[in-house]
């Protein structure tokens, strides 16, 4: 049987999860509406254990990450299950720009369990010395909208204490940007539903680790709260995958030409990006200027979310939760048309 391990992860996005190759066998996995199963086989009940859809999924994601993974409905739920391990009073490390859904969770496991929530400057070297201090480390790199990178390496790497966790938000990074459980993670979380389904039709979380207890748990706690993905997201999800690699190389080399372009533009007075990906945030003179850019953009889709084959761009600070971003700041998403017709709609969107 070929492992992800055997090929490169642009062929594994192409090869993993597929059924097995008996002549006559369908060449991808099929959709199977089940929510039961006839008894006495390993299938009983969909909630509990998963479809062959759900299989093919983890399988592919899996292999890219270099664990074992667990689908979720959502990325929420993919984050709740494994902050919902956290016991009372725990100490948890937070980014001070992270996914605000993240941010609220840890602001209501702070609430109703005593959890001791502090925020770091994601680029702070204080994260290392964390290690030996925390429960868990949530780190998110590059972060959401303002692109800061941490040193995920040296985070993972560092000494800890026994039973600290470092969890890994990798959905701007990507499996193919970076492999934080090789670099000691214990969990990878992803919103499936941003880069790796990529066509912005789906909801789906993924979680994935390398240790067979936290495996384990995860499914678990997906059982138990009823945080089962469905079997049509499934089937999108893993059939946009299949296409992540090209995807994302077309989105990350237009990425880079629209930052150069917005550096040199007079209306543009800060331009953010990682160095890699297909997301670039920017900032215009105040809110009024952001909000007409978006307003007046036509190739360019004005929508939330990201990771879709079409670039979108919204100001953030517009979002509850997110006022202490710069109030013209504009996240955009860079998908895969032509980027000539893409600078040409922002270029006239940025006209005063």
């Amino acid at each position: 049987m070929l492992r992800s391990e055997d090929v490169k992860p642009q062929t594994w996005a192409i090869v993993g999860g597929r059924p097995d190759g008996n002549p006559g066998a369908p060449l991808n996995t099929p959709l199977v509406p089940a929510s039961a199963f006839v008894l006495g086989g390993e299938r009983i009940y969909s909630r509990n254990e998963a479809t062959e859809g759900w299989e093919s999924f983890e399988a592919l994601v899996g292999g890219l990450e270099g664990g074992s993974a667990v689908a979720f409905a959502s990325g929420m739920a993919a984050c709740a299950a494994v902050l919902g391990r956290l016991p009372s009073g725990a100490h948890l490390v937070l980014g001070d720009d992270c996914y605000q859904g993240v941010a609220g969770l840890a602001q209501a496991g702070a609430r109703d369990h005593g959890w001791r929530v502090e925020r770091l400057p994601v680029a702070d070297p204080g994260w290392v010395a964390k290690a030996a201090e925390a429960d868990l480390l949530w780190v998110e790199s590059p972060s959401n909208p303002l692109l800061d990178v941490a040193d995920v390496a040296a985070i993972c790497g560092a000494p800890r204490r026994p039973g600290t966790r470092v969890v890994v938000d990798n959905t701007f990074a990507t499996p193919l940007g970076q492999q934080p459980l090789v670099l000691g993670a214990d969990v990878v979380v992803h919103s499936a539903t941003k880069f790796i389904g990529g066509h912005s039709d789906l909801l789906l979380g993924v979680a994935v680790t390398a240790d067979p207890d936290e495996l384990a748990l995860l499914r678990t706690a997906r059982g138990l709260n009823g945080a089962t993905p469905g079997t049509l997201e499934c089937f999108l999800a893993l059939r946009g995958a299949r296409t992540l690699p090209l995807r994302l190389a077309q989105a990350s080399a237009s990425a880079a030409q629209l930052v150069q372009r917005l550096g040199e533009h007079p209306a543009v007075h800060r331009v953010r990006y990682p160095g890699f990906g297909g997301v670039v945030s920017f900032e215009l003179a105040d809110a009024a200027a952001a909000d007409r850019a978006c307003r007046s953009v036509t190739v360019i889709r004005h929508a939330t979310s990201l990771g879709g084959v079409e670039t979108t761009m919204e100001r953030r600070n517009a979002q509850p939760g997110q006022e202490h971003i710069p109030a013209g700041l504009i996240r955009m998403s860079v998908g895969c048309e032509d980027i000539e017709d893409v600078w040409r709609d922002l270029e006239g969107a940025l006209r005063p």
